[in-house]
């Protein structure tokens, strides 16, 4: 029969668990049922019949707590996930900030994607750049670093082959420029893949070292993370961030406290705040 898990021990569980791992409770409210699937296969892997039996395993088994926390990773993403968030990118961020770099004689933009999961954000960001952006701003180059905790994630994300489903929000001219399709799934092609870097990191024990000229971050610390790891995070980020820098965040996430001025009214897009000299 295998182990039993139901829905209410499960929000019990996670109750008692999510705290100690530096997460929140109320970000898992709606896909616990992708990680009660988890722990369901957890169990059945350690021959224990219910989550009583691992949770006594987790307080005699230090180790095992991160594996657990391995189990609450949610890496849910598509191509132009929240379409007006990229939609405000092309149309003003990047070409505010390419602007920006040119009277500096910069010629490069730095971009920091956080919580990158399978690399559809990544890609999403090179698509608008490539394709709405650039050509006004030819002599600047957008690099572009994707970071997420999970090794299978990032193998996906270096692999860049999709579903249909994945593609669906992009414009239909961009997936058919984009993409080649083969044996059902759309694989990027090379020339969409140029001045990206792919690394294994986990935000809350490392962060890149800045400036970024955008940075985002949507979906992942202000979602899941416990208040104040989300403090701690936000005052990393914003540290990352260049003098002008541009935070995006998830469309239903709140930011703990101030310091960033909403840039894009009813979208979660920000920009630093200039220190006001004395």
């Amino acid at each position: 029969m295998g182990p039993v898990v139901r829905d209410s021990d499960c929000v019990r569980f996670l109750q008692w668990c999510l705290p100690r791992l530096g997460l929140r409770w109320p970000g898992y409210r709606k896909v616990r049922r992708t990680v009660c699937k988890r722990l369901r296969r957890r169990l059945r892997a350690l021959d224990l019949e219910d989550l009583a039996a691992y949770r006594a395993h987790l307080e005699r088994d230090g180790p095992e707590w991160q594996r657990l926390d391995a189990l609450c990773r949610i890496p849910i993403s598509r191509f132009y996930r929240d379409r007006g968030v990229f939609e405000v990118l092309g149309a003003r961020v990047l070409p505010d900030l390419a602007e920006s770099a040119a009277e500096r004689g910069t010629e490069r933009l730095r971009a920091w994607c956080a919580g990158c999961a399978s690399g559809e954000e990544v890609y999403s960001l090179r698509l608008v750049w490539d394709l709405a952006v650039q050509s006004g701003y030819p002599e600047i180059d957008l690099h572009i670093l994707g970071t997420d905790a999970e090794p299978v994630m990032l193998q996906r994300a270096v692999a860049a082959c999709y579903p249909a489903g994945s593609l669906k929000e992009l414009p239909a001219t961009w997936r058919e420029r984009a993409f080649a399709e083969e044996d059902g799934l759309f694989g990027l092609r090379p020339a969409f893949r140029h001045d990206i870097t792919l690394r294994r990191q986990d935000i809350r024990r490392r962060r890149p070292k800045g400036p970024f000229d955008l940075i985002l971050c949507r979906n992942l610390v202000f979602t899941y993370f416990a208040q104040p790891l989300q403090v701690k995070l936000l005052g990393a980020l914003r540290a990352r961030l260049g003098p002008r820098g541009v935070l995006v965040v998830g469309a239903h996430e709140d930011l703990p406290n101030g310091g960033l001025e909403r840039i894009a009214p009813g979208l979660p897009v920000y920009r630093q705040v200039p220190a006001v000299k004395k």
